[in-house]
């Protein structure tokens, strides 16, 4: 079979531009070996948004006296917060599919798809036991969780973000390696189901990218929720009794010291691992990074005519945004338009609750870079529609070039922060200055109407004092 274009792997970026292409009449294959949306749709944002949101309203439930309302014992059925992840989700996967099998000049192939070698100018691309050719190929096949060497994991059944999200039974002690995004997302998640929860993370802080203040402030809420961290440790052995019960070793980096963690379930979060293993790359000289990472130029074109990478596989970001914007790049750049990655500021969410949204960089970034920084702080606390709704923890953190007054950096952890920094993210894109901002009339009373008073007390990063790690 002969097509214009293949797409292998049906993320976030994949399937747009098959629609772009189908639409003006280019023949079209999407080869997917699990289901079109990608992590996203499937085992990452939006399923575990559905379970953040029923997690949440246990957590106000049980904090609804502290409101004046009175509403008896809190219990949570887990059935039933599966179920509704199932229908919600359920809903986006049909419509997705309904979409993308009802486009013309589209075909669609549930297999691996790899290539192998050709001699005829074509790319050609195994799918099950069909082979597809075509001039043009863009690599869309994404990340999976990255599985630690700890010693007995293959004999542990241990979980991923996949197995988590389709779990019946909720686990008694979920012990989960990895304090990051994911594992923190999870690990609040399912104590507010009423779970134990254990964190295992390597680094001095959870939460490791960011500044260590942020880390202590989203440290404090999660042991005010009785969650369990243990940092700079590694797990270096997992057994699995007959029971099923799980023990964890895990040693101190630093004393070597070592200590047992038992649980019911566990759960690997570690970072995550690109899918281009299974592309037999080596058939037409694709290169990768040290870890696995297509090398791309920033309009994400690979080191072979022909063949382009979108999305986590080519290392320039892990987010649904970035690899949805990656499509939008890259056909923007097939247009002759002036677009490139290398434009874009780093940008993110972890979706804890409170919530942490970042973008640009970070204290300790601006330090080790030596830019001439100001930086404005304020806690969540002195924010009265925090205090009004009773919900104060976290802090917001600005970043600023002294020299050319642009807006650098920004953090915001607390109520609304998810969508807050997208306020300062749209705005340094017009690389205007800071005080464009504090002269803006703010909406009173929102937690971003502080932002003009945040940025009035902008002062010289030296005279910062930083968080210890």
């Amino acid at each position: 079979m002969q097509y214009d274009a293949i797409i292998i792997g049906a993320g976030q970026a994949g399937p747009g531009v098959a629609a772009h292409f189908a639409a003006e009449g280019q023949k079209v294959a999407i080869i997917e070996a699990d289901r079109l949306g990608g992590t996203c749709l499937n085992y990452g944002c939006r399923p575990t948004k559905t379970l953040r949101m029923s997690a949440r309203t246990a957590h106000m439930a049980r904090r609804a006296a502290e409101y004046g309302i009175n509403v008896g014992p809190i219990e949570v059925d887990f059935a039933a917060v599966m179920a509704r992840k199932d229908r919600i989700i359920g809903g986006m996967q049909e419509g997705t599919d309904d979409y993308f099998h009802g486009l013309e000049n589209v075909d669609i192939y549930y297999e691996y798809g790899y290539f192998v070698p050709s001699e005829d100018g074509l790319f050609r691309i195994q799918a099950g036991d069909q082979t597809l050719a075509a001039e043009r190929v863009y690599i869309n096949t994404g990340a999976r969780a990255t599985i630690p060497p700890i010693d007995g994991i293959n004999d542990v059944e241990y979980l991923t973000n996949i197995e988590l999200l389709a779990l019946e039974q909720l686990p008694e002690h979920l012990i989960i390696v990895g304090g990051s995004y994911i594992g923190l997302e999870f690990g609040q998640m399912f104590r507010r189901f009423g779970s134990k929860v254990t964190i295992i993370e390597a680094g001095q802080h959870i939460a490791a990218r960011e500044d260590a203040d942020v880390a202590a402030s989203i440290t404090e809420f999660l042991q005010a929720e009785a969650i369990t961290l243990i940092t700079n440790s590694y797990a270096t052995a997992a057994t699995q009794a007959d029971d099923g019960t799980i023990t964890v070793t895990v040693t101190d980096k630093t004393t070597k010291a070592e200590q047992t963690v038992i649980g019911s379930h566990l759960l690997i979060a570690a970072g995550r691992t690109p899918n281009s293993d299974k592309l037999n790359l080596e058939a037409v000289g694709v290169q990768t990074d040290e870890h696995g990472y297509i090398t791309t130029t920033p309009t994400y074109k690979t080191n072979i005519t022909g063949i382009w990478a979108l999305g986590d596989v080519n290392g320039r970001g892990a987010f649904t945004h970035t690899s949805y914007q990656d499509y939008e790049i890259l056909l923007a750049d097939m247009r002759g338009e002036d677009r490139s990655a290398n434009e874009r500021f780093s940008t993110y969410a972890m979706f804890t609750d409170p919530p942490l949204g970042h973008v640009g960089l970070h204290e300790y970034e601006a330090r080790e870079k030596d830019i001439n920084t100001l930086i404005a702080t304020y806690n969540m606390a002195d924010v009265s529609r925090a205090q009004l709704d009773s919900e104060t923890e976290g802090m917001i953190k600005i970043l600023v070039n002294a020299d050319t007054e642009e807006i650098i950096g920004a953090t915001f952890l607390g109520k609304h922060g998810d969508d807050l920094v997208q306020i300062i993210s749209n705005f340094m894109y017009t690389g205007a200055s800071y005080k464009v901002m504090q002269n803006a009339l703010p909406v009173h009373p929102t937690v971003g109407e502080f932002l003009p008073t945040i940025l009035s007390t902008l002062h010289p990063l030296d005279e910062h004092e930083p968080t210890p790690a």
